[in-house]
C-alpha cells in the first residue's frame, strides 16, 4: 500500500511540476501544505507548524535554554531529502557542517533558532522557505524540503 501511495504522489508531483502554467504563490503554498501533510500521514508523525509554514518535529530534545539567533554560526549534521525519499545533500559521518545561520535557506534559519544544543529534528520546509521556483543541483524548482538536523554547537 505505501508503494501505491508513493507512485500516487510522485505522479501528482511530476503532473504539477511539468505543467507550463505558472501559479500563484498561494496555490504553490497549498499544494507544498498538501505534500508536507501526506508525507507526515505516510510517516505516521505528527509535526508543529509556524505562521511561516515550517512544520517541525523535535526527535530529540536538546540541553540548557538558549537558542542560536540568526547572527550565529551553527554546527550540525544534517540529511536532507524530498519528499520521495530522494537524498540529494548530507554530512559524511563524524564531519559536521558549519555555517553562518544568516547565509542558509530561511527554513533552516527559522527551524535552527528553535532548538537547543544537542536537538535533533525534521524539518518541512515549504518551497518557497527553500529554493523556491528555482532549481538549485538536483533540487527540482518549488520542491518542498526534508531536513534531519542535529545542532551540535552554536
Amino acid at each position: 500500500m505505501r508503494q501505491f501511495i508513493i507512485l500516487a504522489f510522485c505522479a501528482v508531483a511530476l503532473t504539477f511540476s511539468s505543467c507550463e502554467k505558472s501559479i500563484s504563490f498561494e496555490e504553490q503554498l497549498a499544494l507544498d501544505k498538501e505534500t508536507i501533510r501526506t508525507w507526515l500521514a505516510l510517516n505516521q508523525l505528527t509535526a508543529t507548524e509556524t505562521a511561516s509554514g515550517l512544520n517541525y518535529i523535535i526527535t530529540q530534545q536538546g540541553s540548557g535554554t538558549a537558542t542560536p539567533s540568526i547572527t550565529d554560526q551553527v554546527t550540525v549534521y544534517y540529511k536532507g531529502y524530498l519528499p520521495e525519499g530522494e537524498i540529494f545533500d548530507q554530512t559524511a559521518p563524524g564531519t559536521p557542517a558549519v555555517f553562518p545561520l544568516s547565509q542558509v535557506i530561511q527554513g533552516w534559519q527559522e527551524g535552527f533558532q528553535l532548538l537547543k544544543k544537542n536537538s535533533k529534528a525534521i524539518l518541512l520546509i515549504p518551497s518557497y522557505l527553500g529554493y523556491g521556483t528555482q532549481a538549485n543541483g538536483s533540487i527540482p524548482a518549488n520542491s518542498v524540503l526534508i531536513f534531519e538536523v542535529e545542532l551540535l554547537d552554536f
